[in-house]
Order: C-alpha cells, then sequence, then structure tokens
C-alpha cells in the first residue's frame, strides 16, 4: 500500500457503545482490514461485545483482522514502575519505554501494507491515550493520523491541533464589562 514512511496512514477509533454492526460499518465505510487492540484489559463489562474473543470472532466475520498489542501500547500499563504515588500513569515515563517503541514499528510495519485502525474504548480521541500517548511518536516516524469519530466522519491530526491552538488562544468574553 504504501511506498514510503511518509505515505503511511493509519486510523483510530473508539468503539465506545456502539452496537458490533454499527462499529463493523464504521470500519467497512473506511477501508480497515486490520484492527490493533491497544486496550490493556480488552474487556468490557458494560460493552461485552468488545470482549476480548467476542470482539475478534466478530470481526473475523466480516473479513476484518484483530491484533492485539496492549500489553505494549496501553494508556495502563501493569508495571508499577509507570505509576506515582498518586496511583496515576506516569506518561513521560511511559513514552520512553522499548516496548511501546517496539509496538508502534510493529504497527508502522504493518500500516505500510494495509489499512488498519488502533482501538481503544474512548470515542473521543482528545480524550484518549491513543493521541496523546501513541499519535505523537507515530507521526514523528512520518505517519499520518486519522481519527475516525463515531458518526464516521475523519478527524486528521492536524485539524486536532489546530482545534487545540483555536481553543487555546480565544479569549474568554467579559460578560461584566
Amino acid at each position: 500500500m504504501a511506498t514510503s514512511k511518509e505515505d503511511v496512514s493509519l486510523y483510530t477509533i473508539g468503539h465506545s457503545r456502539h452496537a458490533i454492526d454499527t462499529f463493523i460499518d464504521l470500519a467497512e465505510h473506511h477501508g480497515i482490514s486490520l484492527f490493533i487492540d491497544v486496550r490493556g484489559q480488552p474487556y468490557s463489562r458494560f460493552n461485552p461485545q468488545y470482549n476480548h474473543k467476542r470482539f475478534r470472532e466478530s470481526l473475523a466475520e466480516h473479513g476484518i483482522d484483530y491484533l492485539w498489542l496492549g500489553d505494549r501500547l496501553s494508556g495502563r500499563p501493569t508495571e508499577a514502575k509507570f505509576y506515582g504515588v498518586d496511583g496515576k500513569v506516569l506518561w513521560h515515563e511511559l513514552s520512553l519505554w522499548p516496548a511501546l517503541h517496539e509496538g508502534l514499528t510493529e504497527v508502522l510495519e504493518r500500516a505500510a501494507s494495509e489499512r488498519l485502525a488502533l482501538v481503544c474504548a474512548e470515542e473521543d480521541p482528545m480524550r484518549c491515550h491513543r493521541r496523546f500517548l501513541l499519535t505523537p511518536p507515530l507521526i514523528e516516524r512520518g505517519a499520518r493520523v486519522l481519527h475516525i469519530r463515531g458518526d464516521s466522519s475523519l478527524q486528521s491530526e492536524e485539524e486536532m491541533r489546530g482545534t487545540e491552538e483555536l481553543g487555546a488562544n480565544r479569549a474568554q468574553l467579559n460578560l461584566f464589562k
């Protein structure tokens, strides 16, 4: 599919509360042939259609492949060294982890030959580790990252960064002047 690193595009998506048929429609609409699951624990008490085995089987029924890389690409690592005393993830430490970068290398290698999406639970990429932990090093390595939204629209990472900058630079109106 891609001829160089600069040609590599990959997608991200959050399964949210979608019915599995809706999720598969999103995948088919965007031509996704492989989902790489980046959830550390690929299970959902509230959305069991996304439990590891069931999810993989549903995708396979539609000719879509599934690969779990949550052991390396999760926002909730199992290693205690990635958590502060307050229990919060030490994002900078995690971003330097060699296993994370090995996982990203595998993602890029696969994205060079097939259309894939990184999948997590959160629909909004602005609130998910697939955007703030995984996207920056993928872009640094030459990939173009596109976020599939629940309404089937695509948002490029460039568009999302532009939206952030607009929000950060927008002055609050003073209602009491």
